[in-house]
């Protein structure tokens, strides 16, 4: 071999550079950044709904604190909704009931987020003030 003028000298470099290179390659990186971006879009369409989800969330819980007759409350909750932009509810959708002598509120809802092309992401939303989160379901006459 050409510049070594030992074997112990050729194994010596062989020792401290090793036998292959090492570091990611071309296709590796491509891979690495294309998964990245995936987990990006996903995360950037599922944020706005987890953010209208506590916005519904924290809109129950002022109606509820508003009180009064059950179409008061929905008017007091869609008023919130409309200053905190939330579309996926309405007032008309909310449950209201009164078992424990207090009121409480409770809402389900689907979010459907498009991804890509025909590909969706589908969630379920529910939310109660009920203490014990049992969410009342909606009486199938509506």
């Amino acid at each position: 071999m050409a510049g070594y003028t030992s074997l112990k000298e050729k194994q010596m470099v062989s020792y401290v550079f090793g036998k292959y290179q090492r570091g990611v390659s071309l296709t590796g990186l491509i891979l690495v950044l294309a998964i990245m971006g995936f987990i990006a879009i996903i995360a950037m369409k599922t944020v706005p709904a987890y953010a209208e989800y506590s916005a519904v969330k924290d809109g129950i819980a002022v109606a509820k604190e508003a009180g009064g007759t059950v179409r008061e409350m929905q008017l007091s909750f869609d008023k919130n909704a409309d200053i905190n932009n939330v579309d996926a509810i309405k007032g008309r959708d909310l449950v209201i009931s009164k078992e424990t002598g207090e009121t409480e509120i409770s809402f389900e809802y689907e979010k459907r987020i498009p991804l890509v092309s025909n590909v969706s992401l589908l969630i379920d939303f529910a939310g109660t003030t009920d203490k014990s989160g049992a969410v009342a379901q909606k009486p199938a006459n509506e």
